[in-house]
C-alpha cells in the first residue's frame, strides 16, 4: 500500500522521566503540518530490529496521518537506567505518554500498541491512567507475571523463562557492564544457549554462572515460587478498575501467554474503569504461535493463506481501530463483533459477540481403560460415557528422562524448543504417557472455549506433577496438539502456599488447558495424554518434595490414574451446538 505522503525519521530521542533518566527513541511523522496523533510503542528488544519489535508498520502509520514512537525501554539498548522486568513499567509508560502528548507535532491523543513485553507494558502504562492515553492494543500478552508468565500450575515455566532471558535480555545488560571479562562473559553466555539442551538440565535451577551479573531478577524469580506480594505488585488483573481506555486484544491458539490475552479481555469487559473500556473490548484470536510474523504456519501445520495477518490487512484492522478512538472517525469500529476468531479444522474465521461463548456446553470425556492405557498401544478410551468400575492405570515418573516437550505454547528460541502444532505421536509411543483416545467421530465436533481436565490420581511421593494434553488425531493417525496444562501437586490447593502429599492418597488435580477452537472433524479422533513432565517446557519436579529451585537430587516416582464412579478423571471440552 502506497502511503498517502513521505515521512521524516528522526533517531534517539531524548525521553526524560520523572526521576531523570532518559529513554531514547524513534519517531517517524508525516511530511506535513501537524499536529498528529501518536502512537507509542515501548520495547526492551532494541527499536533498530523492527522486523522483531514492531506490530505495526510505522512507516504505514505514519502514512495514514500517524506519529510513531519506538522507545527502547528503561536500561536497554539506547535508553538509560538499569532495567529490572516490569519493576518501572507504570511510571515510565505514564512519563512517555505525557511528553508525547505535549509536543508541538502531537494533537494531545496518544495509542500505545505491541507484543508480548511490550503489550505488558501498555497494561501497566494504562492503570496508571495518563490523561492523553486514549487507546491500547496490547497483543499476546499476559495478565499475571506468576501464573502465566514465570509459572503456570506452580511448575517454573524453564524454557520460557531460561531462553528469554539468555537470549534476549542477557546480552544487552551485559553489553552494559563495566567488566574487565567482556568477552569471556560473552563467550559463556553464547556456550550456554548452543547448548541450552544441557542447560535446561542443570541442579539446582539457581546453577546459571552465566546469569549472575546480568540477570538478578532470574534469581529472584526462583526464590519466589509462591504466589506472593512479590507478585502481587506488578499483577495486572488487581488493577482492571484502573484501565479506563478501549483496547484491541490479539491472542494465538499457539501462544504461551493465550490464558492471559483470553482474561485481559473477559477482565477489562467486567471491570473496566468506566463504560467506555468495559463496551469497547476487541478480541482477535488466530491459530499464530508466539511472534509478530503470524503466518499461517505454525509449527510443522499450515493452516492456510487465510490465517496469514496479510491476507485479511490485520495492519488495517488495526490502524482502524486507533482511527475510531484517536481521530474520532466516523468509521464504526466500535460497532463490530467484538470478538473474531480462527476456527481450526475447519480453518476459518468467524466473528462472535462475547467470550466465553454462552451457547457453549461443557461437556465432559471420561477417561477409561481395563489398566493398560500407557502409550497409544495401549487400551485407553476417551468417551462420554462416565465410568463404572474400572482398573487404574499405572506407570513410572522419573525426572532424570522426563517426557519431553514437542510444540505448543512456546517462547523464545525456537531453534532449542520450536512452537506449535506437531505430530505427537513420538510422545505417545512412551510407557510413562497415558492415552485416551475415542472413536472415530461420525460427524464433525466443535470445541471452542475454555478447557479444563481433572484427574484423579495417587504417588508414592511426596510431591509430583500431572500434565494434561489435548489431541486431534486424524484418520491417517497423525496426532495434532491443541492445548496442554500442567499442576504441580504442592500448589493444588492454591498457589499462594504449598502443601505436600500423604503418599498413596487420591487427590484431585485439576488442570486449566487454556482454550481453543477446533472442529474435530469427521474421521478424527479426539485424544488426551496424561503423564508427569512436559520438559523443558516446565522444570522437572524432583519427586522428593525439596523445593524444585534447590533441589540436587532426582527421585523416581509410581503414579496411579483413577478412572471409576468414585474418581471420574475427565477432560471437560465447550462444545458448540450445530445444525444437522
Amino acid at each position: 500500500m502506497t502511503s498517502r505522503f513521505r515521512v521524516t525519521f528522526e533517531r534517539n530521542v531524548a525521553i526524560p522521566m520523572r526521576d531523570g533518566t532518559i529513554l531514547r527513541a524513534d519517531l517517524y511523522l508525516p511530511d506535513l503540518p501537524g499536529p498528529f496523533p501518536a502512537l507509542l510503542q515501548r520495547t526492551p528488544y532494541n527499536k533498530a530490529y523492527l522486523p522483531v519489535v514492531l506490530s505495526l508498520d510505522p512507516l504505514r502509520a505514519a502514512g495514514e496521518g500517524y506519529a510513531v514512537i519506538v522507545q527502547d525501554t528503561r536500561g536497554r539498548y539506547a535508553s538509560e537506567g538499569e532495567f529490572y522486568p516490569f519493576r518501572n513499567e507504570a511510571d515510565d509508560g505514564y512519563d512517555s505518554v505525557e511528553w508525547i502528548a505535549g509536543q508541538a507535532w502531537c494533537n494531545g491523543k496518544v495509542g500505545m500498541l505491541g507484543a508480548s513485553y511490550a503489550g505488558a507494558n501498555q497494561l501497566h502504562a494504562a492503570q496508571a491512567q495518563p490523561p492523553h492515553l486514549a487507546a491500547i492494543a496490547p497483543w499476546i500478552t499476559a495478565s499475571d507475571y506468576h501464573e502465566g508468565w514465570t509459572y503456570q500450575g506452580g511448575a517454573f515455566c524453564l524454557g520460557f523463562n531460561l531462553n528469554w532471558t539468555l537470549t534476549r535480555l542477557a546480552p544487552d545488560v551485559l553489553r552494559r557492564l563495566d567488566l574487565p571479562n567482556l568477552g569471556q562473559r560473552q563467550e559463556l553466555l553464547g556456550h550456554a544457549v548452543d547448548g541450552l539442551a544441557e542447560t535446561y538440565r542443570r541442579l539446582p535451577l539457581t546453577n546459571q554462572p552465566e546469569l549472575a551479573d546480568c540477570a538478578p531478577f532470574y534469581l529472584d524469580w526462583l526464590s519466589h515460587p509462591d504466589d506472593d506480594a512479590y507478585w502481587r505488585q506488578i499483577r495486572i488483573e488487581d488493577r482492571y478498575d484502573r484501565v479506563g481506555v478501549p483496547t484491541f486484544h490479539l491472542g494465538a491458539w499457539y501462544d504461551i501467554f493465550l490464558g492471559g490475552t483470553l482474561r485481559n479481555f473477559i477482565g477489562l469487559r467486567e471491570r473496566g474503569q468506566n463504560e467506555l473500556a468495559r463496551r469497547h473490548q476487541k478480541l482477535v484470536i488466530g491459530p499464530w504461535i508466539h511472534s509478530t510474523d503470524l503466518s499461517n504456519l505454525s509449527g510443522e501445520v499450515d493452516f492456510g493463506q487465510n490465517a496469514n495477518r496479510l491476507a485479511f490487512d490485520l495492519d488495517g484492522m488495526l490502524l482502524r481501530w486507533f482511527d475510531r478512538w484517536l481521530k474520532k472517525t466516523d468509521n464504526r469500529a466500535d460497532a463490530d463483533p467484538p470478538v473474531r476468531l480462527f476456527v481450526m479444522g475447519e480453518n476459518v474465521w468467524r466473528d462472535e459477540w462475547e467470550w466465553p461463548l454462552a451457547r457453549a456446553i461443557p461437556t465432559p470425556f471420561y477417561l477409561h481403560s481395563r489398566g493398560g492405557a500407557n502409550s497409544a498401544r495401549g487400551d485407553g478410551v476417551l468417551s462420554r460415557e462416565a465410568p463404572g468400575a474400572e482398573p487404574v492405570d499405572v506407570y513410572s515418573s522419573d525426572p532424570h528422562h522426563p517426557v519431553p516437550t514437542r510444540g505448543g505454547g512456546l517462547c523464545c528460541y525456537p531453534p532449542a524448543l520450536p512452537p506449535g502444532a506437531f505430530d505427537q505421536r513420538p510422545i505417545e509411543e512412551r510407557s510413562d504417557v497415558l492415552v485416551y483416545t475415542s472413536v472415530p467421530l461420525a460427524v464433525d465436533l466443535e470445541v471452542t472455549g475454555p478447557i479444563t481436565a481433572v484427574i484423579y490420581a495417587a504417588t508414592t511421593a511426596p510431591d509430583v506433577d500431572f500434565t494434561a494434553k489435548l489431541v486431534d488425531v486424524a484418520p491417517c493417525g497423525y496426532a495434532r496438539n491443541l492445548v496442554d496444562g500442567i499442576v504441580r501437586a504442592r500448589y493444588r490447593e492454591d498457589r499462594q502456599s504449598s502443601h505436600l502429599l500423604q503418599p498413596g492418597h487420591v487427590y484431585e488435580y485439576v488442570i486449566d488447558l487454556a482454550a481453543t477452537s477446533n472442529v474435530f472433524r469427521a474421521g478424527h479422533r479426539l485424544r488426551l495424554e496424561v503423564t508427569s513432565s512436559n520438559f523443558p517446557r516446565f522444570d522437572r519436579n524432583p519427586q522428593t518434595g525439596a523445593p524444585a529451585a534447590e533441589a540436587k537430587v532426582l527421585a523416581p516416582a509410581v503414579q496411579t490414574v483413577y478412572h471409576d464412579h468414585t474418581y471420574p478423571s475427565r477432560v471437560i471440552l465447550p462444545v458448540i451446538p450445530r445444525d444437522g
